[in-house]
């Protein structure tokens, strides 16, 4: 999945926003959805408003189960 970085106060962890298009089941129309997701940075190498690829993985504390696989766009 592709998102944004909306955090990086932790430690090795970044919380990054995935913003999605669903079509709504009755009127037919788009409409805009998101999650965060608490995903792994183990370089402290993302800043927030980068973008940044994740991958699903293992659990690595409670909440973190997904890792940060490349960053696509840095921040300007």
């Amino acid at each position: 999945m592709v998102g944004t970085v909306i955090s990086d106060k932790m430690d090795k962890t970044i919380v990054v926003q995935v913003d999605r298009q669903v079509k709504h089941p009755m009127f037919h129309k788009y409409i805009s959805r998101r999650t965060k997701y608490a995903a792994h940075d183990a370089d402290n190498s993302c800043r927030i408003g980068d973008k940044v690829l994740i991958a699903e993985s293992r659990p690595l504390s409670k909440t973190k189960s997904w890792r940060v696989l490349k960053v696509v766009e840095k921040a300007i």
